[in-house]
């Protein structure tokens, strides 16, 4: 697929698909290592959500349209209504996501700027008020 991706945007600016590779592959480690927060994860191969992590941040910071036209609109909340999302799993996924951008060699605005949108992003799903109110169980 080729597109035309504009070298104003954050993600040429940043450098690409090779980041946004790197973040996703990073943060998968993470969750993998971790077996409790693992079992939020519908899958047992967490390939096909690194992909589509990758595929969202990278549409979203001016790449590739891939993650629309695969999928449709992002609809964020409703995708991530069935995962019991409270404060814990809110800040253990906050916690992988900020050691994976930490491997990324981002000029610290470049860092800044994808932080923010991290953490704005990783409280706007959260959908319960604390952990325990519904058990992990997704779908």
């Amino acid at each position: 697929m080729s597109e035309n991706i504009s070298p104003h945007s954050f993600y040429a600016q940043v450098g690409g698909a090779p980041v946004f590779e790197k973040l996703c592959r990073e943060f998968y480690l993470r969750v993998a290592a971790d077996p409790e927060f693992k079992a939020m994860y519908p899958e047992e191969d967490l390939e096909p959500a690194e992909r589509r992590l990758r595929m969202f941040l990278e549409q979203y910071w001016g790449g590739p349209k891939t993650y629309q036209i695969e999928r449709g609109h992002p609809r964020l909340r409703m995708r991530h209504m069935p995962f019991a999302i409270g404060p814990k799993e809110r800040d253990i996924w906050l916690g992988y996501m900020r050691e994976a951008v930490d491997t990324l060699n981002l000029s610290p605005l470049h860092k800044a700027e994808l932080w923010d949108y991290l953490e704005r992003s990783a409280h706007a799903m959260q959908n319960r008020a604390s952990s325990a109110e519904h058990p992990h169980n997704p779908e």
